[in-house]
């Protein structure tokens, strides 16, 4: 939390980043500084301390168990459900079919590519390692979105699909790494893998809507913002954990539980002071929280060792990542724009939107002690660290771009009469 403090000011004061990101850069800068320390100076017993502690922190219990239930209540609280049911069809193609789509070419090139480098690396361990990386993490777009300025519907579409596909990729790797740990795949058909994702996904977005709805008439009941923001607190608590014992989606229950509070409430459940306190009280914990969770990620150089070899694949990932997402977008966008509407520009900012963050690497963490694990963990992280740096400070370009088409485009259409009746009379 000191470290966190600290570097958030000095972001803050001097170089003037995104928080998240300016918190990320920093960290890495600083695990980067250590590590050279240790290599030239193996005595100083300073990078020891610091890896030993950050050893006891367990990001993937840290962030699975814990972080992600409020960072995703957070975030859902602000969704305005009007805009999302109107994107539902683009919002859902997108976190399903795009979240599979993804996954399957990502497995299919990392395999391709594992085994020209001379990594046999199994096919279905390949696939894991697309469910680790084609869902695009909800705190990093969300983070990002607050300092890119994108049109309403585009927006809707960003924050929407990464609020829900990290709960399909989540049932995507679980279900795979089931498979895969235990010799399964003959056994598992595609009923038993459908089954699976009804009760997850589906299981946990009506069990998010009953908990929503209990949480939003306790409030209503009653008019005490101490002991409403109390309730909130436990409806994000309370409805992850039971989702979890009851194997569903923790994630999509407690974004469901989020949206109906955020928009049910402020009608006829929440007073003025209510929402002020209530509202205050998550916009903070969620640039705490991400604060921390993108220093954590900055850190974890320092205990996770890369091995050389395995850098060639991890490299490689980046492009192969962003390609398979613009051909899942790219395919949503085309086959939807039939019925739905879409500005010019739109796949660009989603595919360079699409980032990726702390819920891969938790999950890539997750991975039993097999001999692929350090090939995914690295791979995984350095898809992570590219695309918050890479593309979370450079999306306001293809977002800039996009505007400024618009803006020729709309002067040309205004001023086409009179540019014509000017050549006219040239």
């Amino acid at each position: 939390m000191a470290l966190t403090a600290g570097f958030s000011w000095i972001n803050r004061r001097y170089l003037r980043l995104p928080p998240s990101i300016g918190v990320l850069v920093m960290g890495l800068a600083a695990s980067t500084m250590l590590v050279l320390l240790e290599l030239a100076l193996p005595t100083v017993a300073l990078y020891e301390q610091l890896a030993e502690l950050i050893r006891k922190v367990d990001l993937q219990t840290t962030v699975m168990n814990g972080m992600l239930a409020f960072l995703l209540f957070a975030g859902s609280l602000h969704v305005d459900f009007a805009t999302l049911r109107s994107r539902l069809a683009v919002v859902g193609a997108m976190a399903v079919a795009g979240t599979m789509v993804s996954t399957a070419l990502v497995g299919a090139c990392v395999w391709g590519l594992a085994r020209a480098t001379g990594t046999d690396l199994p096919f279905l361990w390949a696939l894991i390692f697309g469910a680790l990386v084609s869902p695009t993490d909800p705190v990093a777009v969300l983070a990002t979105l607050k300092a890119v300025k994108v049109p309403p519907e585009m927006e809707t579409d960003m924050a929407g699909e990464s609020l829900f596909n990290d709960g399909i990729g989540v049932v995507l790797f679980t279900g795979l790494l089931a498979i895969a740990s235990t010799g399964a795949g003959d056994e598992i058909g595609i009923a038993k893998v459908a089954e699976l994702f009804l009760v997850e996904a589906v299981g946990g977005g009506l069990l998010g809507l009953v908990c929503g709805y209990a949480g939003y008439r306790a409030m209503r009941a009653i008019d005490d913002y101490p002991v409403e923001v109390l309730i909130s607190i436990a409806l994000a608590m309370g409805c992850y954990s039971l989702a979890t014992a009851l194997h569903m989606s923790g994630p999509i229950a407690v974004v469901v539980a989020g949206i109906l509070v955020g928009n049910r409430g402020p009608k006829d459940a929440l007073s003025d002071m209510t929402q002020r306190y209530l509202f205050g009280f998550w916009t903070l914990v969620d640039q705490i929280l991400n604060s921390i969770l993108f220093l954590l990620i900055g850190l974890e150089v320092v205990v996770l060792r890369f091995d050389p070899a395995y850098l060639p694949v991890s490299l490689l990932a980046i492009p192969i990542a962003v390609g398979a997402r613009f051909v899942a977008t790219a395919s949503a966008v085309t086959t939807l724009k039939r019925w739905y509407s879409f500005q010019r520009g739109t796949t660009a900012v989603l595919v360079w939107g699409g980032l990726r963050g702390g819920i891969s690497i938790a999950l890539a963490l997750s991975l039993p002690e097999t001999e692929w694990k350090p090939l995914l963990l690295s791979a995984t992280y350095c898809v992570v660290v590219f695309s918050i740096l890479f593309q979370g400070l450079t999306l306001g370009h293809p977002a800039r771009s996009r505007a400024s088409f618009e803006c020729l485009t709309a002067f040309l259409r205004n001023s086409g009469p009179s540019v014509a009746r000017i050549l006219k009379a040239f």
